[in-house]
């Protein structure tokens, strides 16, 4: 209860912040840079050797897949129907298509299942999501603004990002037997910055203007990354057999809130950046009571 408290703090203090006091320019940015560069590497370097392998170990990483490539299908299908714009196809990929799995789905993964829960949320943002964004994420973004994709790009933003470096490196220390107390004792408190500050950026950066975007493309898309990716995904993991807190993680994941940096690639290549930050900002909101409703249902 207090770690669930703590996220609705921080979430709500980093909003008052930007709305009623006077910040230093590029916080937020500074914030960020600290988050991806600092304590995700240290959280990973943490947990990550912890985890025990097992052969349902997949299911979280495919999850992300099945969001991404199923709302794709979707929009894709749906603006066919519907008239839509290429921008706005694929703007409704990027943000209904990559979830919240780090700044949003950390936190909430130890507030709802502890260390054991939050080691399965990395798996799920290391291994799915993040992979995802650099790589089929710039590729949609990059297709619907007809621009063309640079592979060699994508591969060196994923080779050369700290998280994964140091997931590759955790997953040799593990395979050894682990990292020495010592060393832990340095990673963990670390590490624990990435709960209060991710949330707190997460505060600053809310906005939520309905204007005059489209109601209908609002809800499919929240429908989709909300209820309808995450149900998808029950089912693949109960009919592959998966169970307990692997299958809760990956379901839980699957409907986190909307991913942050696919709203801002949205911006970047001109894909209705108005409609894509209007979803985050209503995605983070109804996902504070989505994912812990669905945890509910799923007995967690």
């Amino acid at each position: 209860m207090g770690t669930l408290l703590l996220l609705f703090v921080c979430l709500l203090l980093g909003a008052l912040v930007a709305r009623y006091a006077k910040p230093p320019a590029g916080i937020v940015h500074g914030i960020n840079w600290w988050v991806i560069n600092i304590a995700l590497p240290a959280l990973v370097l943490e947990l990550v050797p912890k985890v025990s392998i097992d052969r349902q170990l997949w299911f979280p990483v495919a999850a992300m897949w099945v969001v991404f490539f199923g709302g794709w299908l979707l929009f894709a299908t749906l603006g066919r129907w519907l008239g839509w714009s290429r921008q706005r196809i694929g703007a409704l990929t990027l943000v209904c298509g990559l979830g919240n799995t780090s700044f949003m789905g950390y936190p909430m993964m130890q507030a709802l299942h502890g260390k054991e829960g939050l080691a399965l949320a990395v798996v799920a943002d290391q291994l799915g999501c993040f992979p995802l964004l650099a790589s089929a994420g710039v590729a949609v973004a990059s297709l619907y603004a007809g621009k063309a994709a640079q592979p060699a790009v994508i591969a060196r933003r994923i080779l050369t990002f700290p998280s994964f470096l140091a997931l590759v490196l955790s997953v040799i220390v593990g395979a050894l037997g682990g990292w020495p107390s010592l060393l832990d004792s340095v990673f963990t408190p670390i590490g624990a910055t990435l709960t209060p500050l991710a949330l707190f950026s997460v505060g600053m950066q809310f906005k939520f203007h309905l204007g005059e975007r489209p109601l209908s493309a609002l809800t499919l898309g929240l429908g989709w990354k909300l209820v309808l990716a995450p149900l998808a995904c029950w089912l693949l993991g109960t009919a592959a057999g998966v169970g307990g807190l692997t299958l809760t993680v990956g379901v839980l994941q699957a409907g986190m809130a909307p991913m942050i940096s696919a709203a801002i690639l949205a911006d970047e290549y001109k894909l209705e950046p108005s409609l894509a930050n209007t979803i985050l900002g209503a995605g983070i909101v109804l996902s504070l009571i989505t994912v812990p409703l669905g945890n509910w249902l799923l007995g967690g």
